[in-house]
């Protein structure tokens, strides 16, 4: 008020378009120096301080105004937090928790899922090895791209939105695989599911994160973590609880076929079902919704998530205390507006659609800007080298455990030497044998002679037997010969099993053609034992992150826990038998929890609202990529070398491990 009533009193005596010709006519002539006017005795200020003072108000005006928008853009943040505190920790926030975990359970299902089926699967469609390897991987190329995807339109379209759009098409076509009868469905049905759930992680944690004051956000963040694990469990306790009863399913010939591992799959999209259940019923975070310039839905969410926790905590008498939240209209919304009243439906919905896709791409460019670009460097090559050991260890031990079962079983293998055996009736399980050059004349072979491992003939001799009943993938002949024998009802048939034999008058009646597991065939339920346990032994890590992260910090959590992890890889060459493979998989899953931990808390608070999900998609596909390709690196050195993944893994451990130290600690950091 000062100002104003200063300058209108200069105004009116100095009007502005007289400031030029000020000078008096009784001065003209005299120099500079001396040049004088009638006003300057009566203490009013000469025109050229008037200029100077006009021009050093508008400086300071402009000054103002930047101070002020400063302070209005900062004051979002700070007023949010200050909200979430007053909302409190409470009813909201745990119902939230829960519908959320179920999602991240289905993460950590869908990551299982197809390892844990791939053996009985592999027999009933024929697989090869190629077929095997891509079927094992296709998982994490579909998790890849739906992390990136839908991490990128949650910051456009909502948290809640994409995350019902992401596990709707994953419950959908985990349904629709659990039926697929071919190959090539099948594992389009599994790359659709996989695209579906890659959208869990970045979006849950985005979410849940912006109900969340700053003092709560590590430490519950932490606790969401174990239902990842819970999925883990979930998985391989379904898988050995259902996959070895092959009998549990029906089949309608040879075209239709429902076995166990079917049912196992069935199982396993619940966690995805229950979790989108239950979002049908939570609200759009109000952040995001500040961020698009929705105030009155932020508003009424805000107030429900107060209400809710306070008339839980037995004061439903006390009153939310906002009345405004005032945040700018973006320019992308206003496009989107006056585009949307213009054209035919088709031509609204095209402009909409690419609309989107531009601001996404725009927002993922955007994570290169100059202020991201080092931190986001950094927390990329952190994800990259966390996941790179993580997957490939995590798929390398159990393989290797099958390593040393096989060079186990190979060790007991007998071998029969020119055997001759006449008129016998074989009504037992024969398995890990081999015989070469025997005579069997006169005998009968039934059920559950074959029915498990390895049984080889070489150059032996078969007349007048008689097969029934027999189901045996790994049973071979090579260069026999068989006369006038019979095959009723085996699938012991002539294109596959026999190999450079001679076959006179040898008779194959309802054969079984196809890879079909004998339902009398016992599982290997080790793996699934080690899997168990190992999903099991991340329970402390969550712990101890969860009770550290906000006392110490998120980057000697993910620092210490790297390292930690590097050193359990590193005396995994110590490891000659099962057992001891198995107790070092699980202390490095235990080791290696609390990294993942710190890492998922710091990506969260390291972006702001604009690009939080986008970033968080985008890191969460690095760590696909890395899964990718430290799964298959690491498979090529099964029965070979396990120095290698070994030194693979302790080396980018480490890397990672010294790198997190380089990151911002974002402890105390208000969300952006």
């Amino acid at each position: 008020n000062d100002d104003y009533y200063y300058y209108s009193f200069i105004n009116y005596y100095y009007p502005p378009q007289e400031e030029e010709d000020a000078a008096s006519d009784d001065t003209e002539g005299h120099d500079e120096d001396e040049q004088m006017y009638e006003g300057e005795y009566q203490g009013i200020p000469h025109p050229d301080e008037v200029k100077e003072a006009r021009r050093a108000a508008r400086r300071e005006a402009r000054m103002k105004a930047r101070m002020a928008a400063e302070v209005e853009e900062e004051t979002l943040p700070e007023q949010y937090e200050s909200i979430m505190e007053d909302c409190g920790h409470g009813r909201f926030q745990w119902t939230l928790f829960t519908v959320l975990g179920l999602a991240l359970m289905a993460d950590g299902v869908e990551c299982f899922v197809v390892s844990f089926a791939l053996p009985s699967a592999e027999k009933d469609m024929c697989l090869s090895n190629a077929d095997k390897g891509m079927l094992g991987l296709i998982v994490y190329v579909g998790m890849m791209i739906g992390a990136v995807l839908w991490g990128g339109l949650a910051d456009k379209l909502g948290r809640r939105q994409c995350l019902l759009y992401a596990l709707a098409i994953n419950s959908i076509f985990s349904f629709l695989s659990c039926f697929a009868q071919g190959y090539g469905i099948f594992i389009f049905f599994r790359l659709c599911s996989g695209i579906g759930i890659g959208g869990s992680i970045p979006v849950v944690y985005t979410y849940y994160t912006e109900f969340l004051q700053m003092d709560k956000r590590g430490e519950h963040l932490s606790w969401l973590c174990l239902f990842w694990m819970l999925g883990g469990l979930y998985a391989s306790f379904t898988a050995w609880g259902i996959i070895p009863h092959y009998g549990w399913g029906f089949s309608m010939g040879t075209e239709f076929q429902f076995h166990s591992w079917r049912v196992f799959l069935l199982v396993c999209f619940l966690p995805s079902v229950a979790a989108l259940a239950g979002l049908v019923f939570m609200p759009e975070s109000p952040r995001f919704l500040l961020e698009t310039a929705r105030h009155d839905e932020a508003w009424m969410i805000l107030k429900q998530v107060h209400d809710t926790n306070w008339r839980a905590k037995g004061e439903p008498e006390r009153e939310f205390q906002v009345s405004q939240i005032k945040t700018p209209q973006t320019q992308d919304d206003e496009f989107i507006e006056i585009q949307s009243e213009t054209g035919t439906a088709f031509q609204r919905f095209m402009v909409r659609q690419m609309t989107l896709v531009k601001q996404v791409m725009k927002n993922m460019m955007s994570l290169a800007a100059p202020d991201l670009r080092l931190h986001g460097l950094f927390i990329a090559i952190v994800w990259f080298t966390m996941a790179f050991s993580y997957y490939g260890l995590g798929a390398w031990f159990p393989d290797q455990i099958k390593y040393l079962q096989f060079e186990e079983y190979e060790s007991n293998v007998k071998i029969f030497h020119r055997e001759k055996v006449e008129r016998f009736h074989f009504n037992f399980t024969l398995q890990n044998q081999v015989h070469k050059e025997g005579e069997y004349i006169h005998d009968r072979i039934f059920g559950k002679m074959f029915s498990k491992e390895v049984f080889y003939f070489e150059e032996s001799l078969f007349e007048n037997c008689y097969f029934e009943d027999i189901r045996s993938t790994d049973t071979f002949f090579e260069n026999c010969t068989l006369k006038n024998t019979v095959f009723y009802n085996t699938d012991l048939w002539e294109d596959s099993k026999f190999i450079d034999c001679k076959l006179e008058n040898t008779t194959f009646l309802h054969p079984k053609k196809g890879c079909h597991l004998n339902f009398q065939e016992e599982n290997d339920t080790l793996i699934y034992l080690v899997c168990f346990l190992g999903s099991l032994s991340v329970i402390p890590g969550n712990i101890i992150a969860g009770l550290l992260m906000d006392k110490i910090g998120r980057l000697k959590i993910i620092g210490g826990s790297m390292l930690g992890s590097a050193g359990c890889t590193f005396f995994v060459l110590l490891c000659f038998s099962q057992w001891a493979v198995v107790l070092f998989h699980c202390l490095f899953f235990a080791a290696s929890a609390a990294a993942w931990n710190g890492i998922e808390v710091v990506t969260v608070e390291l972006y702001p609202t604009s690009k939080r999900a986008t970033a968080f998609g985008v890191l969460n596909g690095t760590c696909k990529l890395a899964a990718i390709i430290s799964t298959f690196i690491f498979g090529k050195f099964i029965g070979i070398t396990k120095i290698i993944p070994i030194i693979l893994s302790f080396s980018a451990l480490v890397c990672g491990g010294l790198l997190a130290f380089k990151l911002p600690e974002t402890r105390e950091v208000i969300l952006q």
